[in-house]
């Protein structure tokens, strides 16, 4: 009976080992494609749109195929501007599901980032469950550093998105589906159960792993620009 309650103990905790590796790597991962797309400098983001944003997502390896049989298929982080302005909170899990989503450069694996452009988009995303395109407003991002491309759908959207596929950066358009926290993912990070609001909304100590991210956030925008 004992051997059994020690071998039970030794896998669980083998579980829990493997999945905040996973956590971690993911995290890694996120730092490394934001990394990557801003070092193009006639492909990134528009710097003023990252300095205006309020918050950003960032899902590596978004999977084109699970929206034809609605699985769980993308997970990233929300890292948002600190109450102050300066700097970066840690980040909250992500994961997206459903929708009508279009991949215009193709692939069957896609890089997603989204900036959270006003406090009413953050807000909406800090919610248990956010449906793109339904509550809130979402365009398809500009690409290019020094041209922010004024549309009015730049203008009015709460969230603006990309995807990077196959090398090639371009907006991506996300009507339809939702994003959640994903609680077993926060779990994982920082070892109790805890609410994306509260990670962002609070002083909430960022996990050794999000240190790469949280540089590069702080390298490319430092601080909110009104």
């Amino acid at each position: 009976m004992k051997l059994r309650f020690a071998a039970c103990l030794i896998l669980t905790a083998s579980a829990l080992l493997a999945a905040k590796a996973d956590a971690d790597k993911r995290l890694n991962d996120a730092a490394l494609v934001f990394e990557e797309v801003m070092s193009i400098s006639d492909k990134a983001i528009p710097q003023d749109l990252l300095d205006k944003a309020h918050c950003i997502v960032i899902v590596p390896g978004l999977k084109k195929g699970a929206f034809i049989i609605g699985a769980k298929y993308g997970k990233g982080f929300i890292n948002c501007r600190k109450t102050n302005g300066q700097g970066w909170t840690a980040p909250a899990t992500a994961r997206i599901e459903g929708g009508s989503v279009g991949f215009q450069i193709g692939g069957s694996e896609s890089d997603v980032i989204m900036l959270v452009m006003n406090e009413r988009g953050a807000e909406r995303l800090l919610s248990s469950k956010f449906t793109m395109g339904g509550a809130g407003e979402v365009a398809a991002g500009p690409v290019g550093r020094s041209g922010t491309a004024q549309t009015d759908a730049t203008l009015r959207a709460e969230i603006l998105s990309w995807s990077r596929s196959r090398g090639a950066f371009a907006g991506l358009s996300l009507q339809g589906a939702t994003l959640r926290q994903d609680l077993s993912d926060n779990r994982e990070l920082y070892g109790r159960t805890i609410e994306n609001r509260e990670i962002i909304k609070g002083e909430v100590a960022p996990p050794d792993s999000a240190g790469r991210l949280l540089g590069l956030l702080n390298k490319y925008s430092p601080q909110h620009l009104k």
